[in-house]
C-alpha cells in the first residue's frame, strides 16, 4: 500500500514523476557487475531494517527494495518512506499502540515530524500543517492506493480519526459540541460504507468493492466544519454473482444474522432457507456488527423507519435470487416458474412492494420499440435472458439503495 500527500492539481504529475524516478530493474536482466553491486549491498542483511527511506537503497532494484521491506517487516516496522510516498505493509494482526492518541500527540507536537519514524501520521500531519500555514493551494489530497488486502480501508479510517482529533483539539468550548457531532458522523460513515460496500474475498475478509473520495472541510481556524463522501465504481455484480469461496456484501449477512425474530418472520428469513446469493453464510465475520451499522446509520441521520425500508428491500433481493425459471415448451410463451420458486416470488414482490405480475413481466418479457411509429412489441425472453434480467434488476436496486444510504 502507498500513501502520497499532494494537491489535486499536481497529483497526476507528481505520481507519474515518482514512478519514472523509481523504476526498478529485473534481476535476471542485470549485468554481472550490477549483480555484484546488489550482493555487496545485501551483504549486511542485519542492518537492512534500519533503512527507513527506499531512496537510500543503492542500487534500486526489485531485489534490494523487497529485501529492505522484508527486513523491516520482520523487525515489526510496517511503514517505510519512498521519497514523497509512504509505503505501508499490512501486518495482518493487531499492533498495540501503533495508532493510539499518545502517538497522535507525539507526531502533532514535534517540530519536524519527518525526523520521527515513518508513519501514516507523518503524512497526515504534513497535510494538516500545509492547510494551517495556508500554503497555496490550501486544498490537500492524500492518495491511498494498493491491491486488495493492502490496508487501504484501515489507513483511511486512521487518517479520518487523526484529522477529526486534531480539529477537535483546536476548537473553543463553544464550538466543541459542533465539532464532536461532525467528527462522530465522519467516523460513523466508515461502518456504513463497509457494510454496504465491502465483502469477503479470497485475499481479504474486509475488501472494499468500491472507490471513495472523502473530503473534510476546515475553516480558517482549522475547525472541522463539515465533511462529504463520494463513492464510485461499486461492484454491483457481486450482488448476483460471487466467486467460489467469496461472499456477498457484508450487509446481507448482517441482516440475516442480526435481525430480530419478528423481523425474520416478517421477511421470510427462516433458518432452513438457503439463499443462492448468500454463499458461505456459515462463516462468522462481520455479521455481529449489525447493531454497529444501525447505530452508525442513526448518527448519520438515517432514522429507524428508513433503515427498516432499506433492510426490507435488501432481503427482497435475497429472495429474488431464489426465483428460478424453466424453459417453456413453446418459445412464444414466457418462461415458466419452477415450483419451488413461487413462494420466493411472492415474498420478493411483497418486500419490494410491487405486484408479482409486474415483477414477472419486467424479468420475462422484453419490450421492443420499432419503426417510425415507435410501435411496441413484447417478446418473451429465453431462460438465460430471464436470469440475466433478474440479475440486472437486483444490481440496479442495490446500487440505488446503497447510494441513498451513502448520500
Amino acid at each position: 500500500m502507498a500513501v502520497c500527500n499532494t494537491n489535486r492539481a499536481m497529483a497526476a504529475r507528481q505520481t507519474n514523476g515518482f514512478r519514472d524516478s523509481q523504476k526498478t530493474l529485473d534481476y535476471t536482466t542485470l549485468t554481472h557487475a550490477a549483480k555484484e553491486e546488489i550482493k555487496a549491498f545485501l551483504i549486511n542483511e542485519d542492518e537492512l531494517h534500519q533503512i527507513d527511506d527506499l531512496t537510500k537503497v543503492n542500487p534500486v532494484t526489485t531485489v534490494t527494495v523487497l529485501k529492505c521491506l522484508q527486513a523491516r517487516y520482520a523487525a515489526g516496522v510496517f511503514y517505510t518512506n519512498a521519497g514523497c510516498t509512504l509505503v505501508g505493509l499490512n501486518p495482518f494482526q493487531s499492533v498495540p499502540n501503533l495508532y493510539s492518541s499518545e502517538v497522535m500527540k507525539e507526531y502533532h507536537n514535534v517540530t519536524r515530524p519527518q525526523e520521527l519514524k515513518p508513519h501514516i501520521f507523518v503524512v497526515a500531519e504534513q497535510a494538516f500543517r500545509n492547510v494551517q500555514s495556508h500554503i497555496e493551494p490550501i486544498d490537500q489530497s492524500l492518495i491511498v492506493s494498493g491491491e486488495s488486502g493492502a490496508g487501504k480501508t484501515w489507513t483511511s479510517r486512521c487518517l479520518m480519526n487523526y484529522f477529526a482529533t486534531l480539529a477537535a483539539s483546536n476548537t473553543s468550548i463553544k464550538c466543541q459540541e459542533n465539532v464532536e457531532r461532525i467528527e462522530k458522523r465522519v467516523l460513523d460513515s466508515n461502518p456504513v460504507m463497509e457494510a454496504f460496500g465491502n465483502a469477503s474475498t479470497l485475499r481479504n475478509h474486509n475488501s472494499s468493492r468500491f472507490g471513495k473520495y472523502i473530503q473534510l472541510h476546515l475553516n480558517r481556524s482549522q475547525q472541522l466544519q463539515g465533511a462529504s463522501v463520494q463513492t464510485y465504481l461499486l461492484e454491483k455484480t457481486r450482488v448476483a454473482y460471487q466467486a467460489p469461496h467469496e461472499r456477498n456484501f457484508h450487509i446481507f449477512y448482517q441482516i440475516v444474522k442480526g435481525a430480530t425474530e419478528k423481523q425474520k418472520s416478517e421477511w421470510g428469513l427462516s433458518e432452513a432457507t438457503e439463499f443462492f446469493w448468500l454463499p458461505n453464510s456459515e462463516k462468522v465475520l462481520e455479521e455481529k456488527q449489525f447493531d454497529e451499522t444501525k447505530n452508525a446509520m442513526l448518527h448519520l441521520g438515517i432514522d429507524h423507519d428508513t433503515q427498516l425500508n432499506v433492510f426490507r428491500i435488501l432481503v427482497g433481493l435475497l429472495h429474488l435470487g431464489n426465483v428460478q425459471f424453466s424453459s417453456p415448451v413453446d418459445d412464444s410463451y414466457p418462461c415458466d416458474l419452477k415450483a419451488e420458486a413461487k413462494s420466493f416470488l411472492s415474498t420478493t414482490a411483497n418486500l419490494l412492494k410491487i405486484s408479482e405480475e409486474v415483477l414477472l413481466e419486467q424479468i420475462r418479457i422484453r419490450t421492443i420499440k420499432a419503426g417510425r411509429q415507435q410501435q411496441i412489441f413484447k417478446k418473451p425472453c429465453s431462460k438465460m435472458e430471464c436470469e440475466t434480467r433478474k440479475d440486472c434488476v437486483a444490481k440496479v436496486i442495490y446500487a440505488k439503495s446503497s447510494r441513498c444510504i451513502w448520500i
